[in-house]
């Protein structure tokens, strides 16, 4: 019986609508069908649909042992356990440095640090920069890092970047290093000339940019900085002209587009928050093109919030998905309008609020 012979281009259509586990399995079919999954050209196929139509998106948290879990955006409720390489070397724990087209950058407690594919279990490790910085005796300093694709080298890149203060708290030195994975080195850059502002924080990638949260002098208004990975040089980013005062930054990723969470506080703490702006630059560079998506106040029903971060859009970008406090998810509807939030894990917030307001009783 004659076999029936599909075209290869629409075998590749088929094919780049399926999940990353479905290709690894149809690669056993036959050697044309292997030799097209492996193909550089079809894996961007692929993630570019993957990203158009929404599918195949995970959240990356941290489980209570320090590992690593993926969770189902469109559900939040099916978990698995990543079991990193880095495991090998004896340390479940290892720090997220960033994340890029399924690629996850991770650096283990010995500065080891492996750029791994989750789907296809494939990763490359190698050590980080040593860090030359060694006239003085600084007080105090941290190393970030930041992790994205340059699409005009066809690479990716690990931007690590120390900083360390002096006697004088205006007085820092700064040194950055870049990792190419094409050529599988470091090597030194020009210096970054600010302040970061949070030694935990590492950078966002979004429009082929990492970016940071910045400062001309230790304690002035917060800025962002974007560190373009083509160019391999750093700029300022200009942010919405209708900011309050008495705010701090927090920058993400929301749908392609770079996003920006305002936070404003009243007193002297700037832990008490009691309003959160979030904004999303829709035109990259373009200052008029930053756009308010929602502006969540406290309330007492989300009593006493002093972080809230978002984290996704839903699948039809009417909702956001944010981290707010402590281990709290929330959707918060309405984009663009008045927000409805509402708490997926309501139980423990009733409980929580119950307990605080008893507590406050007795005081």
């Amino acid at each position: 019986m004659a076999t029936l012979s599909v075209p290869h281009d629409i075998v590749s259509e088929i094919l780049r609508r399926l999940g990353v586990k479905d290709l690894l399995r149809f690669k056993c079919i036959s050697k044309a069908w292997c030799s097209l999954i492996d193909d550089p050209d079809f894996a961007k196929l692929h993630l570019s649909h993957s990203l158009k139509t929404g599918t195949n998106l995970s959240l990356v948290p941290r489980g209570l042992d320090g590992g690593l879990l993926s969770v189902e955006l469109d559900s939040l409720k099916r978990a698995r356990r990543l079991k990193h390489p880095l495991e090998s070397y004896g340390d479940k724990f290892a720090d997220l440095l960033g994340s890029c087209n399924g690629l996850l950058a991770l650096m283990s407690r010995r500065d080891e640090i492996s750029l791994w594919n989750p789907s296809t279990r494939k990763s490359r490790t190698f050590p980080a920069a040593a860090v030359e910085i060694s006239r003085g005796r600084p007080r105090r300093g941290f190393v970030v890092y930041g992790f994205g694709y340059d699409p005009i080298s066809d690479d990716y890149k690990l931007l690590q970047m120390a900083q360390y203060y002096f006697s004088n708290d205006d007085s820092i030195k700064s040194e950055v290093k870049v990792y190419s994975s094409s050529s599988n080195c470091w090597r030194r850059i020009q210096d970054f000339n600010f302040y970061l502002k949070y030694k935990l924080v590492h950078g966002v990638y979004a429009n082929n940019a990492l970016h940071f949260v910045v400062s001309r002098m230790r304690r002035s208004e917060p800025l962002v900085a974007a560190f373009d990975l083509g160019t391999e040089e750093f700029c300022l980013l200009e942010l919405p002209d209708c900011l309050g005062t008495g705010f701090s930054l927090n920058v993400r990723a929301m749908g392609g587009c770079i996003s920006l969470t305002v936070y404003y506080y009243l007193g002297v703490h700037v832990w008490d928050v009691h309003d959160t702006e979030i904004w999303v630059m829709k035109e990259y560079g373009v200052r008029e093109s930053w756009t308010k998506l929602i502006s969540v106040k406290q309330s007492e029903f989300i009593w006493g919030f002093n972080y809230v971060l978002p984290l996704a859009f839903s699948n039809n970008a009417d909702k956001v998905l944010m981290y707010v406090d402590k281990n709290k998810f929330m959707w918060s509807g309405n984009v663009g309008r008045e927000s409805r939030n509402y708490l997926i894990n309501k139980e423990a917030e009733k409980e929580r609020e119950m307990a605080w307001k008893l507590g406050k009783r007795r005081c």
